[in-house]
C-alpha cells in the first residue's frame, strides 16, 4: 500500500500483522478510511503484500480497540466518536493521576533526569522539524512517568491505550508543524512544567501540570479535528 501514514522507521521490529494494524489504525483515525467501509481480507492482503493470516491478526487487534467491527461479510470500520476520544483521555488522566500519587512517595531524581533527557530530544526534533520524532519522544515522556512506579496492571492499561494515543499525537503534531511551528515552544514549556512539578513532589502542582498538558497541549477538540486532516472518500473494499 502506497503513501503509508505510519512511520516506516518505527516498524523495523514489527511483525507483519503489527505493520498492517499500525497503518490501518492511522488511516481510520485520520479519516482516510471512512466509517462504514468494509475491509476485505483479500484486498488488504494484496495491498500490504502479505498473506491473509497477518491481516486477520491486525483486524482482531483493531476490533479489540473498537475502531472496527468484525462481521461475516468482513470487517466494518466504526472509527472513533468524539465521546470515544474523550473517554480515552479520561482513562489516561486516571492512570497518570494514580501514578503521580505513587511518585510522591518515591525518590524522583532518576525520573527527573530521564524526563529531562527526553525533553532535550523533543527540542532537537523541533530544531530539525521532525514531527514524527517529536511524537515518539512525547509518547516516551509519558510512558517513562508511568513505568517509573513499576505497576504491572497500570502498564498493561497504558499499553492498551498507547496505539490509539500514538496515532492521535502523530496526526496532531504533523499538522501543528505545518500550520504553527511556533506552538511547539508552548508545548515544550508545558513539558518542562511537568518535570518541575514531579521534582517538587507537590501533588497540587503535579495535578495542575497534568491537566494543563491534557487541556491545553493535547486538547480533545484539537485531536478530534486531526481526524479530518486526510483526504476523505476512500472507496469501500470489495
Amino acid at each position: 500500500m502506497s503513501d503509508l501514514l505510519y512511520p516506516i522507521k518505527w516498524l523495523s521490529k514489527a511483525s507483519a500483522g503489527d505493520r498492517v494494524a499500525h497503518e490501518l489504525r492511522m488511516r481510520i483515525i485520520s479519516g482516510k478510511i471512512e466509517s462504514g467501509t468494509v475491509l476485505s481480507e483479500n484486498k488488504l492482503a494484496a495491498d500490504f503484500s502479505v498473506s491473509r493470516s497477518p491481516v486477520r491478526d491486525a483486524l482482531k487487534v483493531l476490533a479489540s480497540e473498537r475502531i472496527i467491527r468484525l462481521e461475516r461479510m468482513g470487517a466494518v470500520v466504526v472509527g472513533l466518536s468524539k465521546q470515544d476520544i474523550q473517554e480515552i483521555y479520561d482513562v489516561r488522566l486516571l492512570i497518570e493521576t494514580f501514578v503521580f500519587e505513587r511518585i510522591v512517595k518515591m525518590d524522583r531524581k532518576d525520573l527527573v533526569r530521564e524526563l529531562s533527557k527526553v525533553l532535550e530530544m523533543m527540542k532537537i526534533a523541533i530544531k530539525y522539524k521532525d514531527a514524527d520524532e517529536f511524537s515518539y519522544q512525547d509518547v516516551l515522556f509519558h510512558e517513562t512517568i508511568i513505568r517509573s512506579i513499576d505497576h504491572g496492571y497500570v502498564s498493561m492499561m497504558w499499553q492498551n491505550l498507547k496505539p490509539v494515543m500514538e496515532s492521535f499525537i502523530l496526526l496532531s503534531m504533523r499538522q501543528r508543524l505545518d500550520d504553527d511551528i511556533e506552538d511547539f515552544e508552548r508545548i515544550l514549556e508545558n513539558h518542562a512544567l511537568y518535570i518541575e512539578a514531579i521534582e517538587t513532589g507537590d501533588r497540587k502542582r503535579m495535578i495542575a501540570s497534568l491537566h494543563q498538558n491534557f487541556d491545553d497541549v493535547q486538547e480533545v477538540e484539537d485531536l478530534w479535528k486531526s481526524q479530518q486532516l486526510m483526504t476523505k472518500g476512500v472507496e469501500p473494499h470489495d
